[in-house]
């Protein structure tokens, strides 16, 4: 089945390793805009580097961009891929394989303190609303709550046989 140019890609999901605070820019119309692009990519967070590559093509240029944060990356990677800049759509994916081994040990540290930090604080200070929360909060209670009289019927068989049958409709619908 043909995809059409206008038609979103599928998504593609990143782990921890695949993502990267090093992002390569493909596409980059050859007009000597660097100054913009990194005036670009700046805005979503501090550039520690950039890089113009030798791989180009006769109209595009490739670049190569080092954030100082992998959170700033991902956040540029998000917004700007595909973003049409000066009549070219971006080609921006990460580039992991420039990570050095205290890049990869940092980037793991992160998550795991980000990991960390969600679960002590639960969902009580998730979001920015104290109703969401509450919703939240709310949620899980009953979720834990069926999940727990869940256990209890199926560790039991001869429970199952004492429960009603469930009515079937066989009325028709006009």
């Amino acid at each position: 089945m043909r995809r059409w140019k206008d038609e979103p890609a599928a998504v593609r999901v990143y782990t921890v390793c695949d993502e990267s605070r090093y992002l390569i820019v493909r596409n980059v119309p050859a007009l000597r805009c660097i100054d913009e692009l990194v005036k670009l990519f700046g805005s979503y967070g501090e550039i520690s580097e950039i890089l113009d590559e030798e791989e180009r093509e006769q109209f595009t240029e490739v670049c190569w961009i080092k954030f100082s944060q992998v959170g700033n990356a991902r956040f540029a990677k998000r917004k700007l891929d595909e973003y049409v800049f000066y009549g070219n759509r971006l080609q921006v994916s990460y580039a992991p394989q420039y990570e050095i081994l205290s890049d990869t040990k940092e980037k793991l540290e992160i998550r795991r303190r980000e990991v960390l930090s969600r679960l002590h604080c639960g969902f009580l200070t998730y979001f920015p609303l104290a109703s969401m929360n509450e919703t939240v909060q709310l949620v899980r209670e009953k979720l834990d709550k069926i999940q727990s009289t869940g256990t209890e019927h199926c560790s039991h068989p001869e429970a199952g046989s004492s429960m009603k049958k469930a009515k079937v409709d066989n009325r028709r619908r006009i």
